[in-house]
Formats: C-alpha cells, structure tokens, sequence
C-alpha cells in the first residue's frame, strides 16, 4: 500500500468522523502516512491537502523522503505552524488531534496561536485514534519487513548461542547480541535488551547488570530489532548446564502454553481467548499464579501496538495483524521462563515469524 492510499483512507474515516481537518504529531504515525522519519515534524491533513511542517535540519531529508504531502520548513514549532494552516484553510471548521498523543501544555500552545474566535472551537480531540485502525492491519510491504526483522532476530539467537558461557556478565551478553545485530543491518533495538539469568530470570524484565551468568541455571534473552522502521521481539529461555528435572518440566509447560496460545491465534479470535488458551496449560499445571502478565501485543512501527493479548480483551484478531506470544512463569527465588514468538494472524490461523528453535536448549 502506497502512502497516497493511507492518506485516502485516512481521509475517509475524517469524512465519517464528522471533520474537516486532522492534526498528525505522533511520529510514527508520520512515518506511516508520509514517508518521514524524522524527530520533529507535524502533518495537517484536509479533505484535499496535506502539508507536513519540518524545521531546517530536516530539509533534504524530507524532500527525499516524503510522499503525498507538500513540506515546509519552519523556524518555529511545526504543529503551531499546522494548526495555523489548518485553521486558514477555505471549510475547516472542525479540525481533529489526537488527546492519547496530546500534552495539556501542547494544546494550550496551539491554542494560543489561533484567532481568538477559533480558539475554542477549531481543536476538535478524537474520541478515538483514525490512524491506529489503519496501522494495526499490516499490508504486503509492512509484512515483508516484519518478516525480515524476525529472521534478523532468529539469526542473532544463533549468534549468541555461541557466545553465552558461564561466568560471562549479562551486560556482555547484551553488548554482543546489539553489536551483532548492527552487523546484520538494524538501525537499532526496538525496546531495552533483556538478559536475566539464573535466580534473576525470575524477574519478567529483568535488565541486563553485571550480574554473572551461573554454571547450572537458566538465561531469558528477550530482544528486537528495528529494520527500515519495524521492530522485530522474540524470546527464547536457554539452560546452562543440565536442568533438574522439576526446571524442564517447567520449561515443557510453559512450551505447551505457547504452543496453545500461537494454535488458538485465527481471524475473528479475540485477544482474551488466545490468552486463555495459554493460560489454561499453566492452571492445570498449578502455575497460573507464576504467569503474571499478558499473553503479548501487536507490533509495527512500535514495539507495542493495540490490540493486547490479555485476560478479558474482546477486540476480535484481523488478517494482517502482527501480534507476539509470550506466556512466561516467574518463581521467586527460583528461577523463570519465557518463550516468545512473532505471529502474522491469517485468514485460517497463525503464522510463525521467529522459527527459531523452541526445544530446550542445554549449553
């Protein structure tokens, strides 16, 4: 899908919603409509136009980058200069912004700049979101480059693979697997690298620290990666040494549970119903209390995207969804599991983006 077509069914929701103007700030949103991926810009949007405001620092980038909207540079603010565009254009009356992406601070700023007889009534807040309806099904492109960014995640859990020893420090371990993805081409980690070991694997985000990895004991690697704007998220529970055989009982249930969870994942499938699926494996285990958070997100552009994959969600599963499966236990004092996979949701079920191996793997 072209960024000429996302605008077009952006604009047709704004028809719906009853405006005749939408104010853009949230950056990645910015990325989806338009092309930018610069860190300060504003896009208004009517019926007919779009016009993205930048400063100077971004001249030539936003001449390269950006499609189907005229771009101005500006000194000052560029949502001030928006909503000042917005409020001079012929038949706006109503223009929208997004209250979720919206300081009070902001909004006032705005406000200020406009005539004195559109200061109340020109700012119309959304009551929900135009864009993230757009944004949450992936088209053919978007998809492409999830699947890119999961392999470059399978072929980092490799890499590591070879070099996770005892008595390594979880920074380390952290330090090779963002070294090595950059080798591989990401622009970045799309959230902070989690490596918890041993009794801290316990912690479901654990930060790496100088904390040693144990001789016998387990390592939680949760990471992502950014490729060309979209975030990759896996994780995967290795042994090191050999595990007793209440830790690879653990480990086999909290596998049934993913495993359960990713076969429930169908079109038309709420997010509460995956959930159970997972978390009903670990009820009849006795371990429902040790799963002390959702069963995963959707991802795109962001790490985490609606809808969420929890107890109790009712938004139905759509074709073209990326969501993430990640049932987990936590003993205190003990140790911890999770096992995570990226899964595109299809007309008949769920795809797997992260093949990466799940059985439990003894270094």
């Amino acid at each position: 899908m072209d960024h000429f077509r996302r605008i077009g069914l952006l604009r047709r929701r704004l028809t719906k919603a009853g405006l005749h103007g939408l104010l853009v700030t949230h950056l990645p949103d910015l990325r989806y409509l338009c092309g930018f991926t610069g860190s300060s810009a504003a896009l208004a949007i009517t019926r007919r136009s779009a016009r993205l405001y930048t400063d100077s620092r971004y001249r030539t980038q936003a001449a390269e980058e950006v499609a189907d909207a005229e771009v101005e540079i500006v000194s000052g603010a560029p949502a001030v200069s928006a909503v000042q565009w917005l409020a001079a254009q012929p038949g706006v009356v109503f223009a929208g912004f997004d209250p979720a992406r919206t300081s009070v601070a902001d909004l006032a700023r705005w406000r200020e700049a406009l005539p004195t007889r559109l200061r109340r009534s020109l700012l119309t807040p959304l009551a929900a979101s135009l864009i993230e309806p757009l944004r949450v099904v992936k088209d053919e492109n978007e998809l492409a480059l999830m699947i890119e960014a999961a392999l470059t995640g399978c072929k980092l859990f490799e890499r590591i693979l070879e070099f996770i020893e005892p008595g390594l420090r979880e920074f380390e371990v952290a330090a090779e697997l963002e070294y090595q993805a950059r080798l591989l081409g990401a622009e970045g980690m799309s959230f902070e690298t989690i490596v918890a070991s041993g009794v801290r694997s316990a912690l479901p985000h654990g930060r790496a620290t100088d904390a040693k990895l144990p001789r016998n004991g387990f390592v939680t690697l949760d990471f992502g990666v950014i490729l060309k704007g979209y975030c990759s998220d896996m994780t995967r529970t290795v042994y090191l040494g050999k595990p007793k055989a209440e830790e690879r009982a653990a480990y086999e249930v909290v596998l049934e549970a993913q495993q359960a969870a990713i076969a429930a994942v169908a079109s038309g499938t709420s997010g509460g119903e995956v959930d159970e699926a997972a978390r009903s494996v670990l009820r009849s285990a006795g371990l429902a209390e040790a799963f002390s958070h959702s069963t995963g997100h959707a991802l795109g552009l962001e790490i985490h995207e609606p809808p969420r994959i929890g107890a109790g969600q009712t938004v139905r599963l759509q074709a073209g969804m990326v969501i993430t499966i990640e049932p987990g236990i936590y003993l205190p004092g003990k140790f911890g599991i999770r096992i995570e996979d990226m899964v595109a949701v299809t007309r008949n079920g769920g795809q797997v983006l992260t093949p990466a191996p799940k059985a439990l793997i003894e270094l």
